[in-house]
């Protein structure tokens, strides 16, 4: 029994090395929640105006970093609603929300600040533009891994909720610190992540992530007040601008609702006892290219070798592509497969005279495929042997 389980648990945990990262096409919807950390400590500007008090200052006086202000490890959450353009790239639309309880203020002339407490509360919409990594396209091969990277734009409201900080000093009295306020600006954001495959658990699209981002906005403008402790008497207001940098650090679902199935594994021929020499190869070939694999020239030997065996007068040779690219340019690349062809049976001791080429595209799929689809199965070259 102990055994049934083990061997259970290793199929489960190689299950999603079955299926490769494939780029997202069409609609997808997307959430993620995870740590945020708001870089610390937060310079916090002070502003003069028309309010009573000014913390001293006159109208239109600011001091830069007249206090500081340190927050705890908080929490973030998104929801994202996006389109995949199938090469890629990927735009979406974004909400977000972030929570981190205050530490500790200090500054604004006061004396150290204890029983501090409250929240800085940031939400806001953002658009962002997104790329996907495909390692196929470097010539690294298929991954159940997929990298991203993005930036984003949008505005969000930050909400410094009952912050306050109470300080005394001996022989100057007490004095509490207090913000509840919000204010709107400006945001920006940069992500970078890594995507894989859930397709194991049935789902066709579902992708799980992880990824890091910088999240910033311009700084909002909150109203504050010194006030007596004992009689809640103010005497200083103005407007307080706290820097808003956060880090964050996300899991994530991703789910592509008209996702296309991932192409079926190529099936291994079984190998029969004595098998007679066949008279139809298949040679395939990586996407986007025309270069032979050390497989593909393992199968026009054993066609060269059984071209004399079978006693063929005619070799045709076939090239054909999927239909991922446009078809002129498939054309030419199902050519350039079948030249490959042509030339290792001349090596292989084929005569020229005895190989007739022909090229048709993404027109004859071994697999009827949508347009824009990569089908392993249909970039080949059939060696016909009459």
């Amino acid at each position: 029994m102990n055994f049934k389980r083990a061997l259970l648990a290793a199929t489960i945990l190689a299950a999603p090395m079955a299926a490769s990262a494939q780029p997202v096409t069409g609609l997808y919807i997307g959430v993620g929640a995870g740590a945020n950390w708001v870089n610390s400590p937060s310079k916090i500007d002070l502003s003069g105006g028309a309010t009573p008090g000014n913390f001293g200052l006159a109208p239109g006086v600011t001091i830069n970093g007249a206090g500081k202000a340190n927050f705890n490890i908080g929490w973030t959450g998104v929801a994202s609603v996006g389109w995949g353009f199938g090469n890629g790239f990927r735009a979406e639309i974004e909400g977000n929300y972030r929570e981190n309880e205050v530490d500790s203020i200090r500054g604004f002339n006061l004396a150290p600040m204890g029983r501090t407490g409250g929240f800085q509360r940031t939400y806001g919409v953002m658009a962002n533009i997104l790329y996907d990594f495909d390692f196929a396209n470097f010539g690294l091969g298929q991954s159940i891994f997929q990298p991203y990277v993005g930036v984003g734009a949008g505005y969000a409201w930050t909400q410094w909720r009952n912050i306050r900080g109470q300080s005394f000093a001996p022989g100057r009295g007490g004095s509490v610190f207090y913000s509840d306020d919000d204010n709107g600006q400006f945001a920006y954001q940069a992500i970078v992540g890594v995507g894989t495959p859930l397709t194991w658990l049935g789902v066709t699209g579902l992708t799980l992530t992880a990824e890091y981002r910088f999240f910033g906005t311009l700084q909002p403008d909150l109203f504050a007040t010194i006030r007596n402790p004992v009689n809640n008497a103010i005497g200083a207001a103005g407007k307080v601008s706290p820097d808003n940098y956060n880090h964050s650090v996300m899991l994530g679902l991703r789910y592509a609702l008209f996702q296309p199935p991932p192409p079926p594994p190529p099936v291994a021929t079984p190998v029969a006892p004595a098998p007679a020499p066949a008279r139809t190869y298949l040679v395939f070939f990586d996407w986007d290219r025309a270069d032979l694999t050390a497989r593909a020239r393992e199968i026009i030997a054993e066609a060269a070798q059984n071209a004399s065996r079978v006693q063929s007068t005619r070799i045709e040779v076939a090239g054909h592509a999927d239909r991922s690219g446009s078809a002129a340019y498939n054309q030419r690349l199902s050519q350039r497969r079948a030249d490959a062809v042509a030339a290792e049976l001349v090596n292989r001791g084929v005569s020229r005279s005895e190989i007739s080429v022909s090229a048709y595209g993404e027109s004859r799929p071994l697999v009827p495929t949508a347009d824009g689809v990569r089908e392993p199965q249909n970039r080949r070259v059939e060696i016909v042997l009459r």
